[in-house]
């Protein structure tokens, strides 16, 4: 008899239970949501996206509105909506009992600017994605002008570097290449202002300081570029104390194992350092 006494009484008690679960998400669907708690995550100083700037794009597009209720709220949505903003790296949209709401972003790093020959402008990121400009934010980062065929539609780096034929009739993965490498340098960062792609495929180095010419030819892969930054390097630490900023007007960096000089006067061509990788 005890038995079927605890039996039945477990049997109330989990009924009940389902009952005040049933109860309580139906009260939960009908609550008004407040405002939502938003966090944005940037790794670095440009941040191209504020928490306001975010809540005024959900209402404008019809996310949110004051006094919706917990069923009505679409965090799927929302997170499509956030994450195909070309800014947004990762989204998470998740609710919590009672009336609030969380949305978690994560910012693209932009590395590059870019000027394409189409006369069209975008940012590269960190990961190799492209990223539209914005009217509100700009970033200090290099610039890339000339002959760069890329547009803002272009697919990310990495896609480009696996596919023989997009390697061929593409810029992004050597613009990628060279604006990652000087932001991850201080020293180049503070020195290097813009590259210029010209028709023949070589890459022209602008400094900030100094009126030389840098002729830094292409950017196959990882190795080439890291070689020729450090044969630069040892240009401006060993060849310009001893003969200053504008002794020379054009500097190639081409040529293995060598930096070659062109004189201010344009008659003398001259090797400035031999076998630089053995420095």
């Amino acid at each position: 008899m005890k038995v079927w006494l605890k039996r039945i009484a477990w049997g109330l008690f989990f009924c009940g239970m389902i009952v005040l679960m049933f109860m309580a998400q139906s009260a939960q669907k009908s609550l008004e949501l407040s405002k939502p708690e938003i966090m944005i995550h940037v790794n670095g100083e440009h941040a191209f996206l504020t928490e306001d700037e975010l809540y005024d794009r959900l209402k404008r597009n019809g996310f949110f509105r004051v006094g919706v209720k917990h069923e009505e709220l679409n965090a799927e949505g929302i997170e499509r909506f956030i994450r195909g903003m070309s800014e947004v790296k990762e989204v998470k949209v998740f609710t919590r009992i009672g009336q609030a709401w969380h949305i978690d972003v994560t910012l693209r790093i932009p590395i590059a600017r870019i000027y394409n020959k189409y006369g069209t402008s975008f940012y590269l990121d960190s990961d190799g994605v492209v990223m539209q400009t914005s009217d509100l934010h700009s970033a200090r980062v290099v610039v890339f002008t000339g002959n760069i065929p890329d547009k803002l539609s272009s697919v990310p780096v990495e896609k480009i570097i696996n596919n023989k034929s997009l390697k061929r009739n593409r810029k992004l993965d050597d613009v990628y290449r060279i604006s990652n490498y000087v932001c991850n340098d201080p020293f180049l960062h503070s020195l290097i202002g813009q590259f210029h792609l010209k028709k023949n495929g070589d890459f022209v180095l602008v400094p900030l300081v100094g009126g030389q010419k840098i002729i830094f030819g292409s950017a196959n892969s990882d190795e080439e570029v890291k070689d020729k930054f450090d044969k630069l390097k040892i240009f401006y630490s060993e060849a310009v104390p001893f003969e200053g900023w504008n002794k020379y007007d054009e500097i190639s960096l081409k040529y293995d194992d060598q930096i070659v000089g062109r004189k201010v006067d344009g008659y003398l061509e001259e090797e400035v350092k031999e076998e630089s990788k053995t420095q």
